[in-house]
């Protein structure tokens, strides 16, 4: 296939099977298919116009596939990028067209999020013309996670001969276990859901534990994010840098996948995942390369566990987690109405 632009190429995942009850969806940048699949709905309702400036607020994998997104089809793009972004994402960003601002450096990730919030708010103040594209909470960042669903299935369907199919993922935004999920249950409502958290995330409540390595990029948050569907999940994994470190770097060791910090906490999960339950087929979600990982990461590969000697601890309730690793069934149960109110 030609394809007519380069985000079209790199929006596409591979299934690579690990073992005979696990396959890795692994995408070179994940966020693409949301963005270009946003950027397409709002110009095909005319809610913004060919040229118009779209902006938002982003640690890296967002920014670059709203910047490829923009290319393909002709916006202008403004980001407002945090301080974790790293030389290589924002080389690539200057080059692609896009107008990067970073926010001054932050002693937590929850003061460098609402930072990045208040200076688009600022932005959008002066210039009313520009679009907000806000990818923590506008739904439309849903509609296209809808194809990728529709593939799957169609190339797992021989694969699944009638196993149970269970998707793990990092939690981040909501949109990609969230979509993935959603449009998979359409057809088939007995598909699991297994989310991935870091300590120190708010979207389920972890934010009183403290992991000095701070918050595993693009899996949780320090702010509330409207986008994050609670009853879509069955179970939830909380889990600190040093274990996701560990699942990166074997899965590097074991399967010769080079893949970022969220697919290693994800391949963790899923492997306690399908120890419990063996006769379902486990779908990691691999959001992206390993490449803006080298240095925190894969530099430090001598510090990485062996897996078989890591467990998680059963909870009944998010007050009951203890660092560095538990995991509890959430069982599709919706937000909390007291974590609203704190959010509040």
């Amino acid at each position: 296939m030609i394809h007519p632009h380069i985000a079209d190429a790199l929006k596409v995942p591979d299934l690579i099977r690990l073992t005979d009850g696990m396959v890795l969806l692994r995408f070179e940048s994940m966020k693409i298919y949301s963005a270009l699949g946003a950027v397409r709905d709002l110009l095909d309702r005319g809610v913004v116009r060919p040229g118009q400036t779209l902006i938002d607020s982003s640690s890296g994998i967002y920014a670059h596939a709203l910047a490829l997104a923009c290319h393909r089809y002709g916006m202008h793009c403004h980001i407002v990028a945090s301080t974790t972004v790293d030389a290589t994402t924002l080389a690539q960003l200057e080059v692609l067209g896009a107008t990067v601002e970073q926010v001054k450096p932050s002693e937590n990730l929850k003061l460098d999020q609402q930072l990045r919030v208040r200076r688009v708010r600022e932005i959008l103040a002066d210039h009313p013309e520009v679009h907000w594209m806000r990818q923590y909470h506008d739904d439309i960042h849903y509609l296209g996670y809808r194809e990728i669903a529709d593939a799957v299935a169609a190339e797992l369907a021989d694969t699944l001969a009638g196993r149970p199919l269970t998707v793990v993922g990092g939690v981040g935004s909501g949109a990609s276990t969230g979509g993935l999920v959603t449009h998979l249950r359409r057809t088939d409502p007995s598909v699991r859901l297994v989310g991935v958290q870091p300590f120190g995330s708010v979207t389920f409540g972890s934010q009183d534990h403290h992991d000095p390595e701070a918050i595993i990029a693009g899996i949780g948050s320090s702010i509330v994010f409207d986008n994050v569907r609670h009853h879509l999940y069955d179970a939830l994994h909380w889990m600190d840098f040093v274990h996701a470190l560990s699942g990166s770097v074997a899965l590097l060791r074991e399967h010769a996948v080079f893949a970022g910090l969220s697919t290693g906490a994800g391949y963790l999960a899923a492997t306690d995942a399908a120890r419990r339950d063996p006769d379902r087929l486990h779908l990691v979600i691999g959001a992206d390369t390993g490449h803006r990982y080298v240095e925190r990461v894969f530099a430090r590969h001598a510090e990485a566990r062996d897996l078989t000697t890591l467990a998680p601890v059963d909870v009944s309730s998010p007050e009951e987690m203890t660092m560095p690793w538990s995991t509890m069934a959430w069982n599709r149960a919706a937000c909390p109405a007291h974590w609203k109110e704190q959010a509040a």
